[in-house]
């Protein structure tokens, strides 16, 4: 069986390195906010050339923070789009704050700044807007950019799908005011538990989030504000300490398994294959591509009959979700409502082999023949 995303294959490729880390940590006595912890936030600062990281427990803690930290909350109004993981919004309302809807731009899955421009004159009283890099393409963050300063909201970058993603020669997550990370276990960096990351170089924002992140503390025991509890922990910290290094080369794996999809199945006309805009620099944490009408369902059957499987990031778009439907549509989103019914993603991890990826390749030449 080909799996969708397989984790234990990157622990298997770098084993003898993850256990030497993790055996260090229990060795040292010291398992939370340690130097572990300190070493991979130096790391991760100097790798996306910002001058600040701060571990959390995980990518959901990380966007709550950011907005803890300028001091969003109970009642204000945050943008982000529909199409993303249920996380971005959960971690949005968990602040207090109610979330309005930008759509996406027609063809990419990340957020329309014509949409956004609309939902901001509409709703002027938006204090923040969280985009989302989805599937590791960044979105058009010189127009975002421009569309959030002049409207005088925060950006802020939900980067969980696009460690190593580039805009114009620039890492995702430094073009707002912070980035948002998650490091859960099938992410281009992913640890074998949860674990999250913030970066910015906002040095204000970065030491009241360090507060933030335990209990409000400045000093031990003493609560500045109300906080929460946020770590990231020694040995996930260890693991990812000993991943990074390589991450560009296995980012650089995935586009090269994307250049095998595309070329493969270029000629399929009821396939539409993802596509990399102009001046970013794709990640591939989802290979996503679109299959119109109702041959998506016998598609996925047909490939895990031929061993294969593939899955939908993600089947319902938030605004129509049970525990969300009451979010105003402010905005038309009809963008982000059709690729739902559509997108499907392949199995995309760097340790596909180029025989497994002809499998898949077959396999659905041989469904569309």
């Amino acid at each position: 069986m080909i799996l969708q995303a397989d984790p234990g294959r990157s622990f298997k490729a770098m084993e003898q390195k993850i256990k030497a880390a993790v055996a260090k940590v229990l060795e040292s006595g010291w398992y939370i906010l340690g130097k572990e912890n300190e070493n991979f936030e130096n790391d991760f600062a100097a790798y996306n050339q910002v001058q600040y990281c701060l571990g959390t427990a995980n990518g959901t803690d990380a966007i709550e923070l950011i907005l803890r930290a300028l001091d969003i909350g109970s009642n204000d109004l945050v943008a982000t789009v529909g199409n993303t993981a249920t996380a971005t919004v959960s971690a949005i309302e968990r602040t207090g704050a109610q979330v309005r809807f930008a759509d996406i731009e027609p063809g990419k899955f990340t957020m329309s700044a014509i949409s956004l421009e609309k939902l901001l004159m509409r709703q002027p009283e938006i204090k923040a807007v969280v985009v989302v890099h989805l599937f590791g393409a960044a979105a058009d963050m010189d127009a975002l950019h421009e569309v959030a300063q002049r409207h005088h909201v925060h950006l802020i970058e939900d980067c969980a799908q696009a460690h190593g993603a580039e805009y114009k020669g620039r890492k995702c997550g430094t073009f707002g005011i912070a980035g948002s990370f998650s490091f859960y276990p099938t992410k281009n960096l992913g640890a074998f538990g949860d674990g999250g990351a913030v970066i910015t170089n906002d040095s204000v924002l970065y030491e009241k989030m360090a507060a933030l992140r335990q209990y409000g503390w400045k000093k031990r025991y003493i609560s500045e504000f109300n906080g929460i509890n946020s770590r990231l922990d020694e040995i996930q910290a260890a693991i990812l300490s000993v991943k990074l290094p390589y991450l560009d080369a296995n980012n650089e794996k995935r586009r090269q398994i994307a250049a095998c999809y595309k070329a493969g199945l270029q000629d399929i006309e009821e396939i539409i294959l993802p596509v990399e805009p102009e001046n970013t620099r794709h990640v591939y944490h989802q290979f996503v591509i679109r299959v119109p009408g109702e041959k998506r369902t016998e598609l996925i059957e047909y490939m895990k009959e031929n061993g294969i499987g593939c899955a939908i990031h993600y089947p319902v778009a938030i605004p129509l979700q049970p525990g969300y439907e009451k979010i105003p549509h402010i905005c038309d989103l009809s963008e982000t409502l059709k690729v739902n019914d559509e997108i499907l993603s392949l199995p995309m991890y760097p340790e596909l082999t180029g025989a497994e990826v002809e499998t898949i390749i077959s396999a659905l030449r041989g469904f569309f023949k």
